[in-house]
């Protein structure tokens, strides 16, 4: 079976439920605009605004933490919102076919909010998926890691075993009254308690579980992307498959290679190309 077939095969199982998807921001710059589509490059539009210094330049979790501690977090929020203000140029294809056959959960590890823009579009009953989110502590006085929002955007206790489709941004939104993971900081607690599941909603723990996952449009050449990927994975079903597109570097082949997943030399946009080859 060639790359092709097996991501066909894995697409099949994602839409029957039985695989979950883990979206990257390859899948995001699907859609085209002006919004950031890597770590590098909203790294590098902060970086246009605040000079950071050189021991940090380059690095987003480093960058953001320089900016909210030398200029306040309204700073942070105002350079990371406006760069996420542009929307969509095109439609994306990967979000809309997961609104349209709505499995079980999809994980986005990007800070826009292309996927659910497509699950709201898809117009099916309120009750019919909802959104977990990662948020900063950074002036809360409570022990929070995330919040639950119905797709009405209503906020709620938590996710519900209910809902079709769950959406869970682990690193959180960058829109105005949302949250998200950003600076070293925010980090801190997560990182401390992940390996212990305790930032990982139970609702999310429940639908792992039987369960491998998809990993499309990401990298894992950061430390605290492969973390976040193997605690999110973490006690789901074995038979990962990554699709990302070669060269790896040496710690992203240790990554697929600790994961025990099947790795496909193909970009993101294959998928896209996929969905769009008419049936029969």
């Amino acid at each position: 079976m060639n790359a092709l077939d097996q991501l066909e095969t894995a697409m099949n199982e994602v839409a029957a439920g039985k695989r979950i998807a883990y979206l990257g921001p390859d899948v995001s710059a699907l859609s085209g605009g002006g919004a950031p589509t890597s770590p590098q490059a909203l790294c590098a539009m902060i970086e246009a605004q605040v000079r950071a210094p050189r021991r940090a330049s380059g690095n987003l979790w480093s960058v953001a933490q320089y900016v909210e501690s030398r200029k306040f977090r309204a700073t942070l929020d105002t350079l990371v919102r406006e760069a996420f203000a542009a929307g969509p140029a095109q439609p994306n294809p990967v979000h809309d076919w997961l609104a349209r056959v709505r499995p079980p959960m999809v994980v986005d590890i990007w800070y826009d909010d292309g996927i659910l823009q497509a699950f709201d579009a898809a117009k099916k009953a309120e009750t019919d998926w909802g959104l977990v989110q990662g948020v900063s502590r950074n002036g809360e006085w409570i022990d929070i890691f995330t919040r639950a929002y119905a797709s009405t955007g209503a906020e709620v206790a938590e996710a519900s075993p209910e809902w079709k489709t769950l959406v869970y941004k682990p690193h959180g939104v960058a829109n105005p009254g949302s949250s998200y993971l950003m600076s070293d900081s925010d980090y801190v607690e997560v990182l401390t308690e992940i390996d212990i599941q305790r930032p990982i909603p139970e609702e999310v723990r429940r639908r792992r579980t039987g369960r491998p996952f998809l990993f499309l449009g990401c990298r894992f050449d950061d430390q605290m992307l492969r973390i976040f990927a193997r605690q999110i994975a973490k006690r789901s079903a074995g038979g990962h498959v990554v699709v990302m597109p070669g060269p790896l570097s040496r710690m992203e082949r240790r990554f697929i290679e600790d994961l025990g997943a099947t790795w496909l030399d193909l970009p993101a946009s294959a998928v896209a190309e996929a969905l769009t080859v008419p049936e029969g």
